[in-house]
């Protein structure tokens, strides 16, 4: 069958990908089965399979070339497998070839050639250096890999996939993305760590306090009929005034389709971003840019809550997100820097 957005498929299923010819199987679901995922960005649910083929991965006879690529060493990448530094794949998706440059806990912790740029650098085939490779590389790829995410959000909503991460960033070309490798690191990890406080660990779609729904409205800057702005998503977008600046910023109306950002995971991600990119509070700068000026996790906490918890107001808060930041840094491995409270 043909990959179609927006559709859950089941555990086994092998689907045809329209944009590179090539097949995937299901090989993990979430709380929907695929859970609506690209099979090109998220290599935790899909695996490359022969077109046809019930099992297994990686393709019917493409390692090792019919006689063009004599003396070419490299193997057929395959999700899952931890893969040792220097080691050259073949990536049965775009037929490209990539070197394991960087390695982690695990080796190439499972990471995907296309997607994790630390780790992975395109090459030629049984060459040693970069510039080859037919450029899997695209601007939406993340520094922190699905393996990784998917152990910071063990327990997460369905709403908030990878892949929907992974595009909406295409948005946002300097979100972790700017600086040396280390502060891309600490920008990527103290984004998820006020996420994973925001949002109950991505599990909350919605504002869990059903009283509060009513009363995000400023009638100064007007309320669409029948609905309510309370927080939704990965950072819990809140105020209609919020939406409507939002909604601007990456062309949706969320003003009048506030619950698009509980429902599209892509849109969720976004308006995360977009305040990350944008919002100041109290710090009267950016999160984004507390993280590339390396001025400190805490100054991301006054940007995004300072008012009400920064300056001893809520320490039980602050300590909880410094707590995510610790974890994650450790598991991207990067040093978490200095000034981490407010």
């Amino acid at each position: 069958m043909t990959w179609q957005a927006g559709v859950f498929y089941r555990l086994g299923d092998v689907v045809k990908y329209p944009g590179n010819g090539s097949c995937y199987k299901l090989v993990n679901v979430g709380g929907n089965g695929s859970d609506g995922t690209d099979p090109t960005i998220s290599t935790w649910y899909w695996q490359p399979t022969a077109c046809g083929s019930t099992g297994g991965g990686g393709g019917g006879g493409g390692g090792g070339g019919g006689g063009g690529n004599t003396g070419c060493t490299a193997v057929d990448w395959q999700a899952g497998v931890y893969y040792r530094q220097g080691d050259v794949v073949r990536y049965p998706g775009n037929g490209s070839y990539y070197k394991l440059v960087n390695v982690g806990g695990n080796g190439s912790d499972g990471t995907d050639p296309t997607i994790s740029t630390w780790y992975w650098q395109p090459t030629t085939c049984g060459g040693t250096g970069g510039g080859g490779g037919g450029g899997g590389n695209t601007g939406g790829s993340f520094i922190v890999s699905e393996g990784q995410f998917n152990q910071m959000f063990p327990s997460r909503n369905g709403l908030y996939t990878y892949a929907g991460l992974v595009n909406a960033m295409s948005g946002w070309p300097a979100f972790a993305k700017t600086g040396s490798d280390t502060i891309k690191r600490q920008e990527a990890a103290a984004f998820l760590a006020n996420v994973a406080h925001e949002s109950d660990s991505l599990r909350a779609t919605r504002e869990y306090n059903q009283a509060n729904w009513p009363l995000y409205c400023d009638w100064n800057s007007g309320c669409a009929p029948g609905q309510q702005y309370y927080g939704r998503g990965p950072i819990q977008l809140s105020w209609n005034y919020n939406y409507r600046a939002a909604g601007q910023a990456i062309g949706v109306d969320l003003w009048s389709n506030p619950d698009l950002v509980a429902t599209d995971s892509t849109i969720a991600w976004k308006t995360a971003i977009w305040y990350w990119m944008t919002g100041t509070g109290a710090a009267g700068v950016t999160p984004h840019n507390a993280m590339v000026n390396s001025w400190g996790f805490g100054v991301t906490i006054n940007a995004i809550n300072g008012s009400l918890e920064c300056g001893g107001r809520r320490p039980d808060a602050v300590q909880t997100r410094i707590n995510f930041y610790r974890s994650f840094t450790g598991i991207i491995g990067v040093d978490p820097g200095g000034n981490l409270s407010c």
